[in-house]
């Protein structure tokens, strides 16, 4: 019976198409409203119909018998309108809807049109119903038009039933590619390619440029052994950060894996080495719609980004609809997915994350045409990642998850790309032992104190001091996680959870990258842990710069609390970042083990305080909480964030970082950017080495 019902959906479904595609064909040669509006509505048309051709050529296999100068040719056609040297005449940039369809809908308008391009993923993957709810979408809005132009309330009612039709579809099929190994789209194309053959690249339908190919083809030059470093190094650390965890991995059966274009030789051989401990790769598309979040920061898998400032457009989409009554159908769709999908949540151990960098710096521009969400709504999307952080943990369970990142340069870093890389593989697989040494020497220097002293120099205005917690028994007992190569990837840091009470003072970077977007004289101030104070010199107001700070670091929230001090031991990462000039292009994965660095947000315990941790001198880290973490034993949604971000001084920027002692005793660790604890003086041989 249940057969039948799905023929006859498919058929159904291949109906809605049909009758849709014909309708739609009609659209360019129509003249139902005002011409102000029929060239958009023309141009809609003709990316449908351009979606559709995509469609057959995936369908009928010519996607994989085209030679490599029709796939390039398609693959720009697909993303030429939101290049940047096009984007200020395309309707996705708000700023051109505004100004040809008027400010009543131009934002309307807008998204619908960014709304529809899910559908190049759609006709990739062969996803029919995600066709057809934004063919069906175009033509709905298109007869709104039909006998005078629709006031903006009627648009955004539209957009609103289309999110509330369609969410709990799209949270069941993002979540199953999350969880269930049989939704392979993206593994088949990384086992079953000729990776020797670049065209495979094309297979996704994500942008592609010089950085993918040139990946690809130095991918393809490195040896069998270093490949093999590679992802020993990959999925050894994701294995080792369930051992140091105290966690079971025998428990788990899928991992999830996060990559960028143009890797596939690495990953083929981490998905054969993640099977062979037990564990099946999963894999999912950066998000490209309403429905999964549109961002700068990619996470799942992706290929060049086309135009960063479309994203940061278009991040705020949801100002169209979000209330009250979205969040909760957001909320009820996940639950509902997350039961039908529980066994396989329960045995989901993670994500394994490959990271790029090297990309041009982004600068965004703020625009009054884009969408922006109100403080209602702010606090309404706070409202739902906090419960839906809560849902996820009851069912993939922080206490049993774990994770890994590794990250690795990009040929838009510099001429020297591939010198660059050979120097990053260097880095990530650097002697674990000699640094976890090291580092313990400055454990047990930092828990003699009872607090810590970090100050700026030169135009760095740090003066911080971050409290720590108070140890029982300190043959036993630690505040400090001495890190290696696990789930942080490279080697490099110490790190704790600071008490709230009493950690006060500014921090300050004069320039700094955080999840791709440039911050000028970033300062943040704080009281008790907290966040009181912030603001940068990126805008001319105090108020876009504060707003900038609110959406992009604070995530929304007011406040947030300081949730790890760490000590990054890394110089031989930021000598090589010095070397070649790449200081603003390292990723926080590697740029945080090249000084002290503080996360506002979550504790990196998030989920997981109540499992015992170890350093490998038997000593248990008992510094997993913090005043707003320990809420989660009265109430959950109030212990959690769901964000943590990362801010690192760099050493030159460093004056000092010392512990005091409950006697006052003054311990200097790093004085004018250099190591000065006894037993750490081989991390200054990178510094003396860099001239």
């Amino acid at each position: 019976m249940q057969e039948i019902d799905k023929v006859q959906e498919n058929e159904i479904l291949k109906e809605r198409y049909e009758l849709a595609l014909e309708r739609i064909t009609q659209l360019p040669s129509e003249q139902i409203c005002d011409k102000v509006y029929q060239d958009y509505f023309k141009r809609m048309a003709e990316f449908v119909l351009m979606m559709v051709d995509t469609w057959n050529f995936v369908s009928d296999g010519s996607l994989y018998k085209a030679p490599l100068e029709e796939l390039q040719m398609k693959n720009r056609a697909l993303y030429e309108d939101i290049l940047p040297e096009n984007y200020t005449h395309s309707y996705a940039n708000p700023d051109y809807a505004l100004d040809c369809l008027g400010e009543s809908i131009g934002r309307e308008l807008s998204f619908v049109y960014t709304e529809l391009r899910g559908m190049i993923p759609a006709a990739y993957e062969q996803l029919l119903t995600d066709m057809v709810i934004r063919m069906e979408l175009l033509l709905e809005v298109y007869q709104s038009f039909a006998e005078e132009v629709p006031a903006k309330e009627h648009l955004r009612q539209i957009i609103y039933w289309y999110v509330n039709d369609y969410y709990e579809m799209q949270a069941y099929e993002r979540l199953a590619s999350q969880l269930l190994p049989q939704r392979d789209f993206a593994t088949r194309i990384i086992m079953e390619s000729d990776l020797s053959d670049i065209r495979y690249l094309y297979y996704y339908g994500e942008y592609v440029t010089e950085n993918e190919i040139r990946t690809a083809k130095h991918l393809t030059q490195l040896s069998e052994s270093t490949l093999r470093l590679m992802a020993d190094t990959y999925t050894e650390g994701y294995r080792i950060g369930f051992e140091v965890g105290n966690k079971d991995i025998s428990i788990k059966k899928t991992v999830n894996i996060r990559y960028a274009l143009g890797f596939e030789r690495m990953m083929r051989q981490a998905v054969l080495n993640f099977d062979r401990i037990g564990l099946k790769a999963t894999a999912y598309r950066a998000g490209y719609s309403i429905f999964q979040g549109r961002n700068v920061n990619k996470n799942g898998y992706f290929g060049a980004n086309p135009n960063k400032q479309f994203d940061y457009d278009h991040k705020d989409d949801q100002a169209l609809f979000l209330d009250g009554t979205i969040v909760e159908r957001k909320l009820e769709c996940m639950q509902k997915a997350y039961e039908e999908l529980k066994n396989e949540a329960a045995v989901f151990g993670g994500p394994a994350v490959l990271e790029i960098f090297g990309e041009l710096p982004f600068v965004p521009q703020n625009k009054e045409s884009a969408c922006k969400l109100s403080d209602k709504q702010q606090k309404l999307s706070v409202e739902y990642m906090s419960k839906l952080g809560a849902m996820q943990n009851k069912y993939i369970k922080g206490e049993e998850r774990s994770f890994t990142i590794i990250a690795f340069p990009v040929p838009d870093i510099g001429e020297k790309y591939e010198e660059i890389f050979d120097e990053i593989i260097r880095i990530n697989t650097l002697d674990y032992k000699l640094y976890q040494g090291i580092q313990q020497t400055i454990i047990d220097t930092l828990d003699k104190g009872d607090y810590v002293l970090i100050k700026g120099m030169g135009a760095n205005r740090t003066n911080l001091k971050i409290n720590l917690h108070t140890l029982e028994n300190s043959e036993k007992e630690t505040n400090f996680e001495n890190c290696v190569a696990d789930v942080n990837i490279p080697v490099g840091e110490v790190f704790t959870s600071p008490r709230l009470e009493g950690t006060e003072g500014t921090l300050h970077v004069t320039r700094v990258f955080l999840g791709e977007l440039e911050y000028k004289d970033l300062s943040i101030s704080f009281e008790n842990g907290m966040v009181t104070e912030y603001n940068c010199a990126n805008f001319d107001t105090q108020e876009e710069n504060r707003k900038y700070i609110k959406d992009n670091v604070l995530y929304h929230h007011d406040t947030l609390p300081i949730g790890e001090f760490a000590i990054g031991t890394n110089t031989t990462a930021y000598v090589a970042a010095r070397k070649y000039g790449i200081e603003d292009k390292m990723p926080i994965l590697i740029a945080e083990k090249t000084g002290p660095h503080f996360a506002v947000g979550d504790t990196c315990y998030s989920h997981s305080e109540d499992v015992k941790v170890y350093n490998p001198d038997g000593k248990e880290i008992i510094a997993r909480d913090n005043e707003v973490s320990i809420l989660r034993k009265e109430d959950i949604e109030k212990a959690y964030y769901n964000c943590h971000t990362d801010i690192t001084i760099p050493y030159d920027e460093l004056g000092e970082l010392s512990v005091v002692t409950g006697e006052n005793e003054v311990i200097p660790i790093i004085i004018e950017g250099k190591f000065v604890l006894e037993g750490c003086e081989v991390l200054n041989e990178a510094f003396e080495n860099q001239h």
